[in-house]
């Protein structure tokens, strides 16, 4: 079926008052949890994004693109709705097509935020593959992602200026990297709104595998995509292990194969039907959630990865770290007995 036919309409649940909190990976929620608590924040960083700045955003849109409405990609502005409704948004963001013959979306804007759809997306993508899409759009918008890109942003851009701090080169390299990783698991959790908004887990699988291949269905195999992905996952030597690390230091988004591979880990997991059966956090109990509990709950996941991973590095940190583990009992168990014996 071409792109854009329509097709009969099928009912998708609506999740009433659904947080943000559902969707989100463990190690994105601990961040934006921890955020929300930090009244005024956002109103600091909004206020360095500067309105100027995020003004000049939708100018240059309103002056170079297309905007979505009822007249101009109908067809668009329709689905937008619907993830809306599926997510039961309290607003919807103004949506622009540009040209661009890249597969591509973004999300901009902290105050006002707005989805941009290349040109490319939008012609190679059917209906079902741009629910999903938008789906992951408006999932960035509703948790806030903009504040802590915007953060990102910054610091890259004072990176040339604080190397010439005594120190200053070290300090924000290691924040970055913490922002990066943070960045590529807001991804996970975006793929996870898009999944929810649209609730067709083969169209979230097309749409990675198009954006992999640059457009194109017609020569791939969806077993052997996903091999890939557990191909990538068990890694080899510690060399591999190592160019992992080294290709992903400014990688602000995952692989599309791993973020595929991630997508069916958490269906698999159960939690996808989970919600999609009423069990799932509400935007009423926003303000009582827990930092300890989601922070417990972000350290908990990176166990768990290290755990699952097969690849050399990962095994010999897993070990290394359940060695430590060990002699941190075995030491704090003789110091106990030498205190009991003075």
């Amino acid at each position: 079926m071409a792109s854009g036919d329509k097709k009969p309409a099928r009912a998708r649940v609506v999740l009433t008052d659904i947080s943000s909190r559902a969707w989100e990976h463990p190690a994105d929620r601990g961040a934006l949890v921890a955020l929300r608590k930090l009244k005024g924040f956002d109103v600091l960083l909004k206020t360095m994004s500067g309105v100027f700045r995020e003004r000049a955003w939708r100018l240059t849109l309103l002056g170079s693109a297309v905007r979505v409405d009822e007249r101009q990609f109908a067809r668009l502005h329709r689905l937008l709705a619907e993830v809306g409704r599926s997510l039961d948004a309290a607003y919807l963001p103004e949506m622009y097509v540009q040209a661009d013959p890249r597969l591509s979306a973004m999300t901009v804007g902290m105050d006002r935020p707005i989805i941009v759809l290349s040109s490319g997306i939008v012609h190679h993508l059917d209906d079902d593959e741009l629910r999903f899409v938008i789906g992951h759009e408006l999932g960035h918008a509703i948790s806030g992602h903009a504040i802590y890109r915007t953060l990102l942003m910054r610091l890259l851009g004072l990176g040339g200026l604080l190397y010439a701090v005594p120190g200053g080169a070290i300090g924000i390299r290691m924040v970055t990297v913490a922002l990066l990783e943070w960045s590529r698991k807001a991804e996970l959790s975006a793929d996870r709104a898009g999944l929810l908004a649209s609730q067709d887990p083969t169209a979230a699988l097309r749409t990675h595998m198009k954006i992999a291949s640059g457009g194109t269905l017609e020569e791939l195999d969806v077993t052997s995509f996903l091999s890939q992905g557990a191909e990538y996952d068990e890694g080899g030597d510690v060399r591999e292990s190592l160019i992992k690390l080294s290709l992903l230091q400014q990688q602000s988004h995952p692989f599309a194969v791993v973020r595929a591979t991630e997508l069916r880990r958490w269906i698999d997991s159960g939690t996808y039907t989970a919600i999609l059966g009423g069990d799932y956090p509400r935007r009423a109990d926003d303000d009582t959630a827990s930092v300890s509990e989601a922070a417990q709950e972000a350290a908990a996941s990176y166990a768990v990865s290290f755990e699952r991973t097969q690849d050399t590095l990962g095994r010999l940190v897993h070990d290394l770290a359940g060695w430590m583990g060990s002699a941190s009992t075995w030491l704090n168990d003789r110091f106990r007995r030498g205190s009991e014996s003075a």
